[in-house]
């Protein structure tokens, strides 16, 4: 059995070099370009867009196009993940990301949200194989970018519609990578995912397959890459608050960020969402992300709460200067 590469080794994706095998997973409602960016400063290889409404974006909603669809320049390679279930839509969507610098098309079929799938759209897909297969082949045409497809095993427990799509897509529809969840839709993030069934996967189709699902630390996502096979991991939830799990993962770095580390880089978030929606919605936009860093550090709990209830950045950014010299006092 030839050894796996090394997390650093390069790879393609139809075409596109990708300089390591550490991703950025789709995030959505986080995954913008300051995020992406994020994870390519500390090492990420490539990073995917959140989840991306084709029907916003080929009708011309101006913040789909205008904010969802904002590439920085220094992301490259970066892949814009699309969901929807109308081929049309799905075609004319694909066409307008091109059209925005995205390098790669990503369509995801593994959303379990029940609104998601309520429209036929993400996990929903699975059980209507002819249909994820029109979409493919309609992102292809549309943006003439390599395509691939985020999906999970299946739906139900015992079910490997997933798995059997996936082999389709890459067969009938020329899907140039698929990134697999082995897990199905009913368990959400819960349970073990299946890495045998993603090392069977691997082994059953002619392009990469990107694992992700539980990657929670980079011992974890190391473990995951070494049980499936993989070509290559994609992380989601445990780059939130702690992008160091690439540099980890990549090498460069083993150690975790000391408190001034931590609060220097909340700071470099702080500026890059004002830059991306204004100081107002700045402010209540970012109280999901403070407690991604301030559970990492040892705080009383009045401080932890004033960050996160604060609305107001000039407030946010004092509160994250004390706790950096460690002057935190609540009021």
């Amino acid at each position: 059995m030839a050894e796996q590469p090394s997390l650093n080794d390069p790879f393609e994706i139809g075409g596109v070099r990708i300089p390591n095998r550490v991703m950025l997973a789709p995030l959505a409602g986080i995954g913008n370009w300051f995020v992406r960016l994020q994870a390519k400063r500390y090492g990420a290889g490539m990073a995917v867009s959140e989840m991306v409404s084709s029907f916003g974006l080929h009708y011309g909603n101006d913040r789909t196009l205008n904010e969802m669809l904002r590439i920085h320049p220094d992301e490259h390679p970066v892949s814009v993940q699309l969901f929807g279930q109308d081929p049309g839509v799905m075609a004319s969507a694909a066409s307008i990301a091109a059209g925005r610098g995205a390098d790669l098309i990503d369509i995801n079929m593994g959303c379990p949200v029940p609104k998601v799938r309520r429209t036929g759209a993400g996990a929903e897909l699975l059980s209507d194989p002819e249909l994820a297969l029109e979409l493919a082949r309609a992102a292809a045409e549309g943006g003439g970018l390599p395509v691939t497809v985020k999906l999970r095993s299946g739906l139900m427990p015992g079910d490997r519609s997933g798995y059997e799509l996936a082999i389709r897509l890459v067969e009938e529809a020329g899907v140039a990578a698929i990134g697999f969840h082995p897990r199905v839709a009913k368990q959400g993030h819960k349970g073990s995912p299946d890495y045998a069934m993603a090392r069977e996967l691997g082994r059953a189709i002619a392009v990469p397959m990107v694992i992700s699902g539980g990657l929670s630390s980079a011992d974890a996502a190391r473990r995951a890459y070494e049980q499936s096979g993989a070509d290559a991991v994609m992380i989601a939830r445990g780059s939130l608050g702690y992008p160091w799990v690439f540099a980890q993962l990549t090498g460069d770095r083993i150690e975790p960020p000391d408190q001034v580390e931590l609060m220097d880089e909340l700071a470099w978030v702080i500026d890059r969402a004002e830059e991306h929606m204004g100081p107002e919605r700045a402010g209540r936009y970012l109280r999901k992300f403070y407690p991604w860093y301030l559970d990492r550090v040892d705080l009383p709990k009045l401080v932890k709460n004033e960050l996160c209830q604060t609305a107001g950045l000039d407030r946010a950014r004092e509160i994250v200067a004390e706790i950096r010299h460690g002057k935190a006092v609540a009021v």
